[in-house]
């Protein structure tokens, strides 16, 4: 089984390769029509590449396949390309629609992973967990209000970088902080809490730090909020109850059930702000950049200020810098503005997956000393 999947591995590396190659002599002849899908291709072969591999590029295999998602939706744009139609809709509806219910099943499965245990952790490391939720809900918002003043974006555009901001961090956190061995379980809490206390939290950021750029109605973002995020989590939460215990199989196919639904939403919301994207592109990839790094640095120090372990220091970095993007971008469809507002969403998370990718296997090939494992509650980690 092992030998079969690293001849597959090795088949679609190499398809990827020449893939690619084709797209640069086609694109570098003019032909276009011909460049495009090949380029999509090569996207594809891949992360079917590191899907089937090993190592750092099994775990890195996540992030490439939402930068495949990018690459596809700007790719099968109606603009560059005729045939595919159906990224913008069937019939009369457009397939952005979509976005709601592909983001109600992601947070139900969500809900899924989640256990009352999850909870209950906050009374063993309640210092870390609550320095953990503070520096979430004032380092990204306050960082991408900073970058929205400052980066020259349309206005619509930099509310999307202070929509990130404001967001609650999302599952690949938890997915993070395993790779870079730090703290899982706190990670996990600090998600868990984090957005079931976003229905609130986020509305009144979102009106404080942005109300001058976009049109903020927080009574109903709350409730639209609480729609798409916390019925969906607890539901998540009754089914892992009652069900998970039987099932057990079901565990290995909720996390898969979230994966797909993220790259398809990727992909449906990358194609209809495309001609935006390559408007600002470079720009609004610089400012997700900063917004990320700079989260995950500033979630640090802090921590090391505070006079946090190490551990802790790492995980709280992890829980800082990555933002649940896909929350961001389904807000902004439900609001109607997935073209501008959606954008900033759209770019971070394939920033964000990449550097944290790249930051977790760092730490994970750099264990933290012994001696300092102690973890911030008093409890070995």
């Amino acid at each position: 089984m092992k030998s079969s999947c690293f001849w597959w591995h090795r088949f679609f590396l190499w398809v990827g390769v020449l893939f690619f190659v084709v797209w640069l002599v086609a694109w570098s002849a003019g032909a276009r029509p011909v460049a495009l899908p090949v380029l999509a291709g090569s996207a594809v072969c891949l992360a079917l590449a590191a899907g089937t591999g090993q190592g750092m590029m099994r775990e890195m295999a996540f992030t490439i396949w939402i930068v495949t998602g990018v690459v596809m939706g700007m790719v099968f744009h109606g603009s560059l390309i005729r045939f595919p139609s159906w990224f913008f809709g069937l019939g009369g509806t457009k397939l952005t629609v979509l976005i709601i219910p592909l983001l109600q099943i992601i947070m139900f499965a969500m809900g899924t992973t989640l256990s009352l245990a999850d909870f209950a952790r906050v009374l063993k490391m309640p210092s870390g967990v609550m320095i953990g939720l503070a520096c979430q809900f004032t380092i990204m918002p306050l960082l991408g209000f900073t970058l929205a003043h400052v980066m020259g974006l349309p206005p619509a555009i930099a509310a999307g970088l202070i929509l990130v901001g404001v967001s609650p961090c999302g599952l690949a956190s938890n997915v993070m902080s395993f790779i870079a061995r730090a703290n899982v379980a706190m990670s996990v809490t600090i998600t868990a809490l984090a957005t079931l206390v976003s229905p609130l939290i986020t509305p009144v950021l979102m009106k404080s730090l942005a109300g001058e750029m976009v049109e903020i109605n927080v009574a109903a973002m709350i409730w639209d909020m609480t729609q798409i995020v916390l019925l969906p989590v607890v539901a998540g939460l009754v089914f892992h109850h009652f069900v998970f215990r039987r099932w057990k199989s079901l565990e290995r196919l909720m996390p898969i059930v979230s994966m797909v639904g993220i790259l398809v939403m990727t992909v449906v919301t990358v194609a209809p702000g495309h001609d935006k994207v390559m408007e600002v592109g470079l720009v609004l990839v610089l400012a997700c950049f900063i917004h990320c790094t700079a989260g995950y640095a500033l979630g640090y120090g802090a921590c090391k200020l505070l006079r946090l372990d190490t551990i802790t220091c790492r995980t709280i970095a992890i829980e800082v810098g990555m933002q649940n993007s896909g929350l961001a971008a389904g807000l902004a469809a439900n609001l109607g503005k997935v073209a501008t507002l959606g954008l900033a969403p759209i770019v971070f998370g394939p920033v964000m997956n990449f550097t944290a990718s790249v930051l977790a296997n760092w730490w994970r090939t750099h264990p933290v000393h012994p001696v300092d494992t102690k973890c911030a509650d008093g409890a070995s980690s």
